[in-house]
């Protein structure tokens, strides 16, 4: 059956279609498009809606690998190699073909355990090795790029529907132009667990909590800081729970709507639980277990004391400058989380944002990975690209086009360096 359109309508930000009646005031009815011409599939109209964005990623991504491989060749260095095969990229590769039990002993008597690492990236990797002719390095570069997009995608999913086509745009291309983005086509977990993340966050927001807690827990056996969605699931589905349905909420209403909800916040916490329990038999540490193992790689949450001390003696050495930049960092994060708040982001949004933020900021080891660690931070970047959106587009290449640049140079160059992202 069709529906005539009326002769009033309006169009919001997130697209769709509303009756306006003569008085000009909205009606709440959706307008229904007639069914023959609505043959598309939820999921291929999303898509085609989220392309340009798409593209817009892959070509900057692109652009990223393509300086690498032009300053890999003047340096006499293997972009292969340092995209797929180094540092955790290795780590995950021998859980992969090994699996865990892999450690390192240091001289000072750290032991450094493949414990460390959560394991759906190497069972990603270990199954499409299988399924194909590619080696586990490859095969993590090729999960590492398919899920860039996908993170790509539920970025630009949650923007859309909270600011508009444009600002979902925008928000793809600024995580895409990081400074620390070149991680995004490295064999590394960020990738997959921000995919991860952002569409159990969508869920969240669509009301889908089955689905926001299966991703949950997937988040968590990514990475340890899968906590931050489950927080955010447990968070939303509190503020429900005590504010009952809702036109516009995270919840469907009704008894059949509020079981979905119970189910997706009982399995939300399964993954991480579940690893760190198992590392905990494993290693015979009990619920501490998996602490004791990032313990010995120099890893622990001191409230960013460590870090702190850290810019101190960067501030009283000849390296002053990087003190500085680091302070102006650090500034910068707070204040853009500031401008999250201001910006009335769903709580959702800003109890993950803000648990990634707090945990990269406040732990106490790899000082030099904080940029990497705050990547899946997407909703930092949301008042930015809200604010581009009102400008033109040849503004806004102007803008973005120096900073692609920078981001791409700065990526070769921290590759071809010494130390681990």
């Amino acid at each position: 059956m069709a529906y005539a359109t009326p002769a009033f309508a309006y169009t919001p930000k997130g697209g769709r279609r509303f009756a306006r009646s003569p008085d000009n005031r909205p009606v709440t009815a959706l307008v229904s498009a007639s069914p023959l011409r609505s043959t598309a599939s939820p999921a291929r109209t999303a898509l085609r809606r989220a392309a340009p964005a798409l593209l817009a990623y892959a070509a900057v991504r692109l652009f990223g690998v393509a300086v690498l491989g032009v300053w890999g060749a003047a340096a006499g260095s293997s972009p292969h190699q340092l995209l797929s095969a180094r540092w955790d990229s290795l780590w995950y590769t021998r859980v992969a073909e090994l699996g865990y039990g892999y450690e390192v002993r240091l001289g000072h008597g750290d032991v450094h355990s493949n414990l460390a690492f959560f394991p759906l990236l190497p069972w990603l990797k270990r199954l499409f090795s299988a399924i194909s002719p590619l080696s586990s390095a490859d095969a993590g570069l090729v999960v590492a790029w398919t899920a860039s997009l996908f993170a790509a995608w539920g970025i630009f999913a949650i923007a859309d529907r909270l600011y508009g086509r444009r600002a979902g745009t925008l928000a793809v291309v600024l995580w895409a132009v990081l400074p620390v983005g070149i991680v995004q086509s490295m064999a590394y977990s960020e990738t997959l667990f921000t995919a991860l993340a952002a569409w159990s966050l969508y869920a969240v927001l669509r009301g889908r909590w089955v689905w926001a807690g299966v991703l949950a827990s997937l988040a968590g056996l990514t990475r340890p800081v899968g906590a931050a969605v489950v927080a955010a699931v447990w968070v939303a589905a509190a503020v429900e729970l005590i504010r009952g349905p809702r036109d516009g909420g995270w919840g469907d209403g009704g008894p059949r709507g509020r079981w979905r909800m119970l189910l997706g916040v009982v399995l939300a916490p399964l993954g991480a639980a579940g690893y760190v329990l198992w590392v905990g038999h494993r290693t015979g540490g009990g619920l501490f277990g998996y602490l004791d193992v990032q313990g010995q790689w120099g890893n622990g949450f001191d409230g960013g004391w460590a870090f702190a001390r850290f810019i101190g003696e960067r501030l009283a050495s000849p390296a002053f400058a990087a003190g500085i930049g680091l302070i102006a960092g650090v500034v910068l994060v707070l204040r853009l989380y500031r401008l999250c708040v201001r910006q009335r982001q769903p709580l959702p949004l800003l109890v993950f944002c803000g648990i990634v933020v707090a945990l990269a900021l406040c732990a106490s080891g790899y000082f030099g990975s904080k940029p990497r660690l705050l990547m899946p931070a997407f909703p930092l970047l949301l008042p930015v690209a809200v604010a581009l959106a009102r400008l033109r587009t040849s503004r806004v290449a102007l803008v973005l086009g120096p900073v692609a640049l920078a981001s791409a140079v700065y990526g070769a160059f921290w590759l071809n360096g010494t130390g681990p992202p």
